[in-house]
């Protein structure tokens, strides 16, 4: 079965393509402190529907390219605020 992550996404700036941050909780094995940790996936974007700051849902598949190797299942939630460029 094709791993999904649930993260955040952090750039959708090259076409059909954006970058999804995927935070997890570890428990460090000696000393029991808990630490966040975090890591970056490109995941194909067919539709360009996702924008910086949304909640997604992406899903392993085959390599689509060289660092391409998820693919946007679903938008769970948009982003309140949005970031425009070019505003004085």
């Amino acid at each position: 079965m094709a791993r999904s992550f649930t993260g955040v996404v952090t750039s959708n700036k090259n076409d059909k393509t954006i970058t999804v941050t995927v935070t997890t909780h570890k428990t460090h094995p000696l000393y029991k402190k808990k630490y966040i940790s975090s890591k970056k996936f490109m995941a194909h974007d067919e539709k360009n529907e996702a924008k910086m700051g949304d909640k997604v849902v992406i899903t392993e598949t085959r390599p689509i390219s060289a660092n391409k190797k998820f693919v946007l299942t679903k938008v769970l939630e948009h982003a309140v605020i949005t970031h425009q460029e070019g505003e004085a």
